[in-house]
């Protein structure tokens, strides 16, 4: 819910509403809440704020960049969104001469608008209900094991067969998605118009758009200016297009208008946005797993990788820009966790869930649907079973996957190391530059070896503390015997004698190459050992998904079945929705 920017009433960012829970899809609005929003104030017709067939407002909400929400504000494809949405563009920019992070940014002219390579701009067209026409496809899908019904490969094909590969031909930039809903008792085909020149416009200062960092984050009311400003482009007839000089500002029917009057008490307020997920459907078991594992690894190891980070951050103004975006990335997801298990423990949600599933129980003796039943001790036997891998998944993404930017230190050598053994001179230049473009992926310009090495050592101690020594990855057995349990020495092995140590390292590497010294690198082989633990890991657990997914499947089926379809919303999955309420004093 971070992620969604009110629409309506931009002005109201920091007033708490009193809502009628729910992320409601718009199609559905008419059937579901059209009513109640009207009882709570709502003056506009359905038709305005959905129209498949004609302007409204979800033509002004849009998805900014992966995955969050933007609100059209002009004529000509201003676009407003949170200010850590476009945090890492504006990072991007920023150098010690121009400091925009710092200082702020505001284009004085559109020709000094900043392009950003690889941000687009996602517009919803229509949203089609094609629940009859997925379950039709599945009906070939003989294997009952199978999770078929949720592939999104199989959906994106059904997805283009259904719009036709002509339609999408004779319209760039379309893209077409179906997505499951209610776990896959529900489908919607999204049809949308995708932009791939996007460009800064204005930031405020860190000072008013990060005010009170983040320690103030998913905390309200939040006393901060939570925005920056982009603009779309498009070719000189409207159609998405590539960055070019001749591209012009997208000419936009529906855009909001930024209200300066204040409100009310008790007006009506609504939001509409794209938030990315949410987990309403979860079993009590699932709940206390949250809590558990994926919360408390979460929580335990971003406090230690974060404490390492900011403390050579304050020290080197270089450092402080090469690692802001990837700080702050850090720290919203470990607010969110600590957070989570706030409320998770405050609420009792385990204990709501578990009365909810006894509900669920009583009922089904009253229909005689015991498939229900079944499929809740299914799921209690899923969560189970997979703790251990969990956890073991969990540390490994947190703390080395995540945690450790060494962890994605090149590991396919095969080919150099063949051409080394050739002896051809123009194939081992291929593959040094091959091999040197793959070290710049993680050793960019954001890139800092000593806080590399120093996150390192804290998170190591910390994996090796509470991942049984038998589970370790390969290269890590080495610390106890080659090493004594000395993990800084290890540590500080692998940045003195690895290729990829340090750009002088490289530069020596790339003068005279060798097969041996990529053999024996020791941060080649703790690269290539955290793959392997992360492959098998996915392996494993990836025997539980099936299961899971079918079970699930037939549980939320039975809430829907008890509690009537119209009352319920599907979880969040990055698709349009819309929450509405009345703005009360917090």
């Amino acid at each position: 819910m971070k992620k969604i920017l009110l629409s309506l009433a931009v002005c109201l960012a920091a007033l708490p509403a009193a809502a009628d829970e729910g992320m409601w899809l718009l199609p559905l609005l008419k059937q579901q809440k059209y009513e109640v929003m009207k009882a709570m104030g709502l003056e506009l017709e359905a038709e305005a704020i959905y129209n498949p067939a004609g302007p409204s407002l979800k033509d002004a909400v849009v998805i900014f960049g992966g995955g969050c929400t933007g609100e059209i504000i002009s004529p000509e494809g201003l676009v407003l969104t949170n200010h850590h949405c476009g945090y890492g563009y504006v990072q991007s920019h920023s150098t010690l001469e121009h400091d925009y992070l710092t200082d702020g940014f505001w284009a004085p002219s559109r020709d000094k608008e900043l392009p950003n390579p690889g941000l687009k701009v996602t517009f919803i067209n229509k949203i089609d209900d094609v629940t009859d026409y997925v379950n039709e496809a599945l009906e070939s899908d003989t294997d009952p094991g199978s999770a078929k019904f949720l592939s999104a490969s199989f959906l994106n094909e059904l997805a283009r067969k259904r719009a036709g590969e002509e339609f999408l031909k004779q319209h760039p930039g379309t893209e077409v998605e179906i997505k499951p809903f209610y776990g896959g008792n529900r489908y919607y085909l999204f049809t949308k118009k995708v932009y791939p020149d996007v460009r800064l416009v204005g930031v405020p200062p860190s000072s008013i758009g990060k005010f009170g960092a983040d320690t103030d984050n998913w905390i309200w009311p939040r006393h901060t200016g939570d925005f920056s400003i982009f603009r779309v482009y498009a070719d000189k007839d409207g159609n998405p297009a590539p960055y070019s000089e001749t591209n012009v500002p997208l000419k936009t029917e529906q855009f909001f208008k930024i209200s300066l009057k204040g409100v009310n008490e008790y007006e009506y307020v609504m939001m509409m946005g794209f938030p990315g997920r949410t987990d309403k459907y979860y079993t009590s078991w699932e709940v206390a797993e949250r809590r558990d594992i994926d919360n408390a690894v979460r929580i335990n190891i971003r406090n230690l990788r974060q404490q390492a980070m900011l403390e050579e951050m304050l020290a080197d103004p270089e450092v402080r820009i090469q690692y802001a975006s990837k700080y702050a990335g850090s720290t919203n997801a470990y607010k969110n966790a600590i957070g989570s298990n706030w409320a998770i423990n405050k609420r009792d949600f385990e204990g709501v869930k578990k009365a909810e599933q006894e509900k669920l129980k009583a009922w089904t003796y009253q229909v005689c649907e015991p498939d229900y039943r079944d499929a809740l001790l299914t799921l209690e036997q899923i969560v189970t079973d997979r703790a251990g891998l969990r956890f073991r998944s969990w540390m490994l993404d947190e703390a080395l996957v995540r945690g450790i930017e060494f962890s994605k230190a090149p590991v396919k050598t095969e080919a150099l190391e063949a051409a080394l053994k050739s002896k051809n001179k123009a194939a081992i230049q291929a593959q040094l530059d091959t091999l040197e473009a793959a070290y710049r992926c993680f050793a960019d310009k954001d890139y800092s070896p000593r806080v590399d090495k120093k996150v390192a050592k804290v998170l190591l101690k910390e994996y090796i503390r509470l991942v049984p020594e038998e589970n370790l990855p390969a290269a890590l057995k080495a610390v106890s015997a080659e090493y004594k349990g000395d993990v800084d020495a290890y540590v500080d092995d692998l940045f003195e004698t690895s290729v990829f140590g340090s750009p002088e390292n490289f530069a020596r590497f790339k003068a005279k190459p060798s097969a041996k010294a990529l053999q024996q690198d020791k941060m080649i082989a703790f690269a290539r050992s955290v793959a392997a633990e992360k492959e098998a890991l996915k392996k494993a657990l990836a025997g539980f998904d099936d299961g899971y997914a079918i079970a699930h499947r037939k549980y939320v089926q039975g809430l829907l079945m008890m509690n009537g379809e119209q009352n319920a919303f599907p979880d969040a999955n990055l698709t349009l929705r819309l929450t509405y309420g009345q703005a009360k004093g917090y």
